[in-house]
């Protein structure tokens, strides 16, 4: 079980403190790069006011913002360093799973 120091809501303001320190950081007005992005002024503001965003808006923001790249580490594979243990022992561990289990090209409930 994992064990979180932030909240959710933490988490949204920050990065939406970030973005805006970025915005202010490259001059820009809310307006500007509202406008550079092609998300809405009102979107913008609701997002460095509450943290709430789209996730297409946001990454369009980004884009402008020139931190697109920062989003290619979100959910990367993690793969725990074993602790030391015999030759054996390592020989033996599971690979990952890299695919769920299910039904194979089928949609449930249809």
């Amino acid at each position: 079980m994992a064990f979180y120091l932030s909240t959710v809501q933490e988490v949204q303001t920050g990065i939406a403190g970030r973005f805006k320190a970025r915005r202010l950081a490259m001059n820009l007005t809310q307006r500007e790069l509202a406008a550079r992005s092609g998300v809405t002024w009102s979107s913008l503001k609701r997002f460095e006011r509450e943290g709430l965003i789209a996730l297409d808006s946001l990454l369009n923001l980004a884009l402008v913002l020139e931190c697109l790249d920062d989003f290619d580490k979100l959910a990367v594979e993690h793969q725990p360093i074993p602790a030391a243990q015999s030759l054996d022992a390592l020989l033996t561990t599971p690979s990952l799973r890299r695919r769920a289990t299910g039904s194979k090209g089928r949609y449930h409930g249809v």
